[in-house]
Order: C-alpha cells, then sequence, then structure tokens
C-alpha cells in the first residue's frame, strides 16, 4: 500500500553555492528527472526551503526503501549535489492532494 512521505534533502559537497540552481551541474537532467517523478504521481509536491539548502519533497511510495532507490536514479544524487536527510510518514490532516 502507498503512503504519503515527507522527504527532506540538502545540498551535497558538490553543490556549487556561487552559482543560480539552474546553473549547477546537470541541472537540465535534474529538471527532467524530477518532472518525470511528477508526471507519474510518485512526487506529489516539490520545492527548495526559502532561507535554507533544504527541499522538501512529498512523495507517494511504499517505503522509505523505494524512495532512496528511486532518488539514487538522480544525476544530483549520483553528483553529490543533494542528499537526503530525512523520510518520513506523513498524515495529511487537512487539505487535499488530489
Amino acid at each position: 500500500m502507498k503512503r504519503i512521505f515527507a522527504v527532506t534533502r540538502t545540498r551535497g559537497q558538490d553543490y556549487d553555492s556561487s552559482r543560480p540552481l539552474e546553473e549547477q551541474l546537470e541541472w537540465r537532467i535534474h529538471a527532467e528527472f524530477m518532472d518525470a517523478l511528477y508526471a507519474e504521481g510518485f512526487v506529489l509536491l516539490a520545492g527548495p526551503l526559502e532561507g535554507t539548502q533544504n527541499v522538501l519533497l512529498i512523495v507517494r511510495a511504499g517505503n522509505a526503501d523505494e524512495i532512496n532507490a528511486r532518488l539514487a536514479e538522480d544525476s544530483w544524487t549520483r553528483n553529490g549535489l543533494l542528499r537526503t536527510t530525512e523520510i518520513a510518514p506523513w498524515t495529511l490532516r487537512l487539505g487535499s492532494l488530489g
């Protein structure tokens, strides 16, 4: 059974903080990968947490192992630009994800 998870990722050792997001190594490949995860319904919401080095993903998956496996396919994971710091099941109490 699929559940909803909140996933926090943070900048890795190879993220160049002097460059904008769109100028990071393999930006287009990363963006296309994330767009594909969204299109298939794995990623429901995603975006940087302003004022931090973190990104929040809301995903639908069976378990944390599935999430780690899917995110390991991201070029930014392989290239050390992003790493997962927390995966927590999330119970949505108000609102809807559709």
